[in-house]
């Protein structure tokens, strides 16, 4: 099984490469990783929804609250299980990431970024779901393009986010 992982991290690792070389494509997938950095993305987009209604600003610090909750347990519980090497540690040399301090798998950034379109999606309904999906999609494959996860961290990160969102929905429902 593992080195089915190796194969398919290999596989998209070299999928991928005619991104990293286009100018645009690499400095989009940048900024998005940047943006997932401690789920700002997230926690923005949560206040910019707020505005103008107190019932989205208690939804919104909900949302953060929640993802503050979920990136401890996914940081200091999930990652601490197993302590996967990162394909690199400062990203790939065409790009400039933040150094991360935790192991590889699973992919934080992919699990904020599920874990934040569910619940927004549970706050605003079917219309703005794609929109949280495509932003998510684009945070979590940023964290391949830069070379900072492998493929299968991000797939892990997503099911982690997924699992976690669907459990804080009943929670984040009450407010």
């Amino acid at each position: 099984m593992k080195r089915l992982g190796a194969a398919v991290d290999d596989s998209v690792d070299k999928a991928l490469e005619p991104v990293r070389q286009s100018r645009i494509a690499a400095r989009v997938f940048t900024l998005a990783s940047h943006v997932g950095d401690f789920s700002l993305v997230w926690h923005v987009t949560g206040l910019l929804y707020a505005i103008g209604s107190v019932d989205r600003l208690k939804q919104a610090l909900a949302l953060s609250a929640a993802l503050g909750i979920e990136s401890l347990v996914v940081n200091q519980g999930v990652k601490r299980l197993f302590k996967r090497d990162r394909p690199t540690w400062n990203g790939d040399d065409r790009t400039r990431v933040r150094k991360p301090r935790t192991s590889s798998f699973p992919s934080g950034h992919a699990s904020s970024a599920t874990f934040a379109a569910i619940l927004l999606t549970s706050f605003t309904g079917w219309p703005f779901a794609a929109l949280w999906c495509l932003i998510a999609v684009v945070v979590a494959t940023s964290r391949v393009v830069v070379r900072i996860h492998h493929f299968t961290d991000v797939i892990g990160g997503v099911v982690v986010g997924g699992l976690l969102g669907g459990l804080a929905l009943p929670i984040v429902a009450l407010v």
